[in-house]
C-alpha cells in the first residue's frame, strides 16, 4: 500500500509540473509570438476547444471527464 501511495504522490506531481509548465509555455507563447518548443501549444488548445465544441454533447462528457482528473 505505501508503494502504491508513492507511485500516486509522483503521478500528483508530475501533473502538476506539467500543468504549470503548460501555463508558462501558453504565456510565453502569447507575450512573445514565435517562441521555440512552446509555439504550437496555443493551437493545440484551440484545436482540442474546436473539436470538443463540434462534438457537441459528448465533448461536453469528455470534457466534463478531462475536468474530472485534474480535482
Amino acid at each position: 500500500m505505501k508503494m502504491l501511495a508513492g507511485l500516486t504522490s509522483i503521478v500528483r506531481s508530475l501533473t502538476h509540473v506539467v500543468i504549470s509548465l503548460l501555463g508558462l509555455g501558453i504565456v510565453a507563447t502569447l507575450l512573445g509570438g514565435n517562441v521555440p518548443f512552446v509555439s504550437g501549444i496555443a493551437d493545440n488548445i484551440v484545436g482540442l476547444v474546436q473539436n470538443l465544441g463540434d462534438a457537441g454533447i459528448v465533448g461536453l462528457v469528455a470534457a466534463i471527464i478531462i475536468l474530472g482528473f485534474y480535482k
